[in-house]
């Protein structure tokens, strides 16, 4: 696992590291429409930025005001590293100290058993988002 250092914050702080990455990873890699991806919920979570030994901002994640985590997404370089996992823990734990009774989240598909592993249970069927499947998964504390 890298070292890396997470930042807590809201928008005003963290947006432009939260928005480079996201538009990385959903808009040029995923083909996300790029007027879609920012929302104004932006404005009123609890966000969280990732970043590695050399102060690049690797990964983000979102709290909203209703206990759902969203934009969760980690650059390339940051994959497989153990960072998606630290952000996801860091917003459940806000969470819970907040008093929210569960954490839900739209997980993509392909990315539902990386947050099965982190405790996540699917509810419902697969839905279409942005053009890519997901599927509703929540957690209680």
């Amino acid at each position: 696992m890298t070292t890396i250092n997470i930042r807590l914050g809201d928008w005003a702080t963290l947006g432009q590291d939260a928005s480079a990455i996201r538009f990385e990873v959903f808009v040029d890699e995923q083909k996300v429409p790029a007027e879609i991806e920012l929302d104004a919920m932006d404005a009123v979570c609890l966000h969280a930025v990732a970043y590695d030994t050399e102060g690049r901002a690797i990964g983000t994640g979102r709290l909203l005001p209703d206990g759902h985590i969203g934009r969760m997404a980690v650059r390339k370089a940051g994959r497989g590293t153990g960072v998606g996992g630290e952000i996801l823990q860091l917003l459940m734990s806000k969470a819970r100290e907040r008093g929210d009774a569960a954490v839900v989240l739209n997980a993509q598909a392909a990315a539902a058993p990386f947050y099965a592993r982190h405790g996540f249970v699917q509810q419902g069927e697969q839905f279409e988002e942005a053009g890519i499947a997901h599927v509703e998964m929540r957690l209680e504390f």
